[in-house]
């Protein structure tokens, strides 16, 4: 099995793709990736005026889609440990004059610079699955919700089929990685695949979350099981 990154190597590779990872999220997914986003995001159940977190927020997708549904009186606090798309949000952010208070905050998903009890819900999208310990970083996510609070995690998944599971390898192999070559990053696309097998499936994140404390918990295979929706409460 391949090694896994570094948390340094990691936030490497997302530096560098920043400048074009919106564009080959469309063309990679056929817009596909902004259902399940919203999927993700309504699962997490915000509410006008809450507080709400989006971990690992990359561009900005899913703490926007908050912002929509907090509302003026609420705040969505989007957090990341690569500036370089921390940046890229606050340019699309600007651009789009949005009125919804969102902060971009660098940090580091496994140790959050948040107090306990601050969020009434939060979101990951295509994060948990890169961070150096999945358990330490749900653990800090059940830290900083608010007792009964829902957090949605969307990310690749490695299907329960053989079928399906040669599909995507497919899938990664022959349409993901070249056309990250074509823009210079076939390393950096490269490494899905491995992230990937190393990336407990639904049922295995249902038991990690349930091992920090979450206890209503849900893990949805959607997308002919290529991605999943892990849905999980902290208890009131």
């Amino acid at each position: 099995m391949t090694p896994s990154p570094t948390s340094t190597e990691i936030q490497g590779i997302f530096d560098r793709i920043a400048p074009v990872y919106d564009q080959l999220n469309d063309n990679l997914s056929f817009g596909q990736h902004r259902i399940w986003k919203r999927m993700a995001v309504k699962w997490a159940n915000p509410q006008a005026g809450d507080r709400a977190l989006d971990l690992c927020c990359g561009s900005g997708d899913l703490a926007f889609l908050l912002a929509k549904m907090v509302g003026k009186t609420g705040t969505v606090i989007g957090a990341d440990f690569s500036s370089e798309q921390l940046e890229i949000a606050r340019q699309r952010q600007q651009q789009q004059g949005r009125s919804v208070s969102i902060a971009w905050v660098e940090a580091d998903a496994l140790s959050l610079p948040f107090p306990d009890d601050q969020f009434d819900c939060a979101t990951i999208g295509y994060g948990l699955r890169n961070v150096t310990n999945i358990a330490d970083c749900l653990g800090e996510l059940y830290r900083v919700l608010k007792p009964g609070a829902t957090a949605s995690i969307l990310d690749f998944h490695r299907p329960y089929t053989d079928l399906m599971r040669q599909f995507q390898e497919w899938y990664l192999q022959g349409w993901v990685v070249p056309a990250a070559e074509r823009l210079g990053l076939k390393e950096d696309y490269a490494y899905i695949s491995p992230s990937l097998d190393r990336f407990p499936q639904g049922q295995e994140q249902e038991q990690l979350a349930r091992s920090v404390g979450f206890t209503k918990v849900k893990h949805y295979a959607i997308a002919l099981e290529l991605m999943g929706v892990l849905v999980i409460t902290k208890p009131a």
